[in-house]
């Protein structure tokens, strides 16, 4: 290890209580390869896969993580006395809008939302 280096232990926990990618990763790693080994390490077999870092979302701290940021930028920190430091980040899988699919009409607009509420 290099001096002055810092280094993090993550692992990620997805939408099924399942965790992936445990490991130390160091503090100068960008979201962006991160996601790439989460991609790289997605158990096979789940009904949603994501395609690409761009269809997946960390978030740490009730905060979703810009791609371009470093580890240190998001200031990764531990929540209270947690064993061993392990830090949990959670996983979202969200497809990008060119594959979701979108409501053609008011009446599937409806079957989307089926609240009666109206917002004046």
């Amino acid at each position: 290890m290099a001096d002055g280096e810092e280094f993090i232990e993550l692992r990620f926990r997805l939408y099924d209580g399942k965790d992936i990618a445990h490991g130390t990763y160091k503090s100068s790693m960008t979201v962006s390869t991160l996601k790439q080994k989460i991609v790289a390490e997605w158990p096979q077999g789940n009904p949603v896969t994501p395609k690409s870092i761009n269809d997946l979302k960390l978030i740490h701290a009730g905060k979703v993580l810009e791609n371009n940021k470093t580890l240190a930028d998001c200031t990764i920190t531990t929540i209270g006395d947690l064993p061993d430091d392990v830090i949990t980040m959670h996983v979202l899988v969200h497809p990008s809008k060119s594959k979701r699919k979108t409501a053609k009409s008011k009446e599937d607009m409806q079957k989307l939302n089926p609240c009666g509420c109206i917002i004046l």
